[in-house]
């Protein structure tokens, strides 16, 4: 593709924010504090899917992961079936674990999953903040960063759909192969998700692929280099600008009072079990009340709090898109449903309003 104007990731323009969800199918609890099974977790999220297309979201994303605390392993199997109960909504994974899958395998199932949605698919690569994927396909750490270079490589030339040649030391060299089933209008539109390095954000920019960022700590505005570090690079590279996203864990209720009340028991606890695994110290309310003040990181409060926050994350780094991840550990479908609905339908149009009165 050569014409911007046509990409389905365009950049949207200084009075309009595109409207996404994510999730990893966090694994809760039933009504008697017994852990759910992953089916039901599953099943629970298509409701949610289905949901976010009915209010008019523009995407929902499911991350990869293979421990017991979430629930979604395969990501385009679900999109799949995600897809034949939605009609407009954007499906993709957030993010697919490429470092540790099959690069051409990765584009033909998503590939699967745009001809399933008429269109509708896209893919958010990236190295996982987990690894538990490494030994589980008979990986060596010791090969992280390689594995990523070498793969996203050959994925860049399987999306251009004409025949591949590569040649790695990751896996066996492919010569003048072609891959199916193609895409019908379109490449697949592919997303890099990167934390808050220089090097990452250019190795997006060399390929010329939009860019989200994962910011679940510390204040957004002090992403603002590494946004105008991308820019600068699509320049350089003589790309066409491509479409920036933020991705943030959040919560929406009635009230600010009510949505943290809810949100932090199930934070704090997902949140010191993995900061023990990581040998960070434990949590506190505080860190917690921090992070959901108008500069953290946590979108969490009443639709006008939260609408606030994403307008001065559009000021502060003019981002395209921004992605709320909505469950967070045993936090209840029943709440999670009821936040994706104020989400789309309270949230949304107060952003879109103060957006276009400015």
């Amino acid at each position: 593709m050569t014409d911007n104007a046509s990409t389905p990731t365009a950049p949207v323009g200084a009075t309009e924010i595109l409207l996404g969800l994510n999730t990893f199918g966090d694994a809760g609890v039933d009504a008697g504090g017994n852990p759910k099974p992953h089916a039901q977790v599953l099943r629970e999220l298509l409701a949610e899917a289905e949901l976010a297309d009915a209010i008019g979201l523009h995407a929902f994303g499911v991350g990869e992961h293979h421990r017991r605390d979430f629930a979604v392993s395969a990501p385009e199997v679900f999109l799949a079936a995600a897809a034949a109960r939605t009609s407009q909504i954007k499906l993709g994974s957030a993010v697919t674990v490429l470092s540790s899958d099959d690069p051409i395998r990765v584009f033909q199932r998503f590939s699967t999953v745009d001809a399933i949605s008429n269109g509708r698919a896209e893919v958010m690569l990236g190295r996982g903040s987990f690894v538990e994927s490494f030994p589980l396909f008979g990986l060596d750490l010791a090969d992280y960063e390689i594995l990523f270079e070498e793969k996203l490589e050959l994925f860049d030339k399987v999306r251009a759909q004409k025949p591949v040649h590569w040649e790695g030391r990751t896996r066996p060299n492919v010569n003048g192969m072609s891959v199916f089933p193609p895409l019908e209008h379109h490449l697949l539109p592919t997303w890099i998700g990167v934390g808050g390095t220089p090097e990452s954000v250019l190795r997006c920019a060399q390929y010329g692929y939009p860019i989200i960022f994962a910011i679940i700590g510390g204040e957004p505005r002090r992403f603002a280099p590494l946004v105008e570090l991308y820019r600068e690079a699509m320049e350089k590279y003589g790309h066409p600008m491509q479409q920036i996203a933020t991705h943030s864990p959040g919560y929406v209720a009635p009230t600010d009072e009510q949505a943290r009340e809810e949100l932090f028991p199930h934070w704090l606890a997902q949140r010191n079990r993995i900061g023990a695994e990581r040998g960070w110290g434990p949590a506190s309310r505080g860190e917690f009340d921090a992070m959901c003040g108008p500069e953290g990181a946590l979108y969490v409060g009443s639709p006008e709090t939260v609408a606030r926050k994403i307008v001065l994350l559009k000021r502060n780094l003019g981002v395209d898109r921004f992605d709320l991840k909505y469950s967070n550990g045993t936090l209840p479908h029943e709440s999670m449903m009821r936040c994706i609905e104020l989400f789309g339908t309270v949230v949304a149009p107060l952003v879109a309003k103060e957006l276009a009165d400015a």
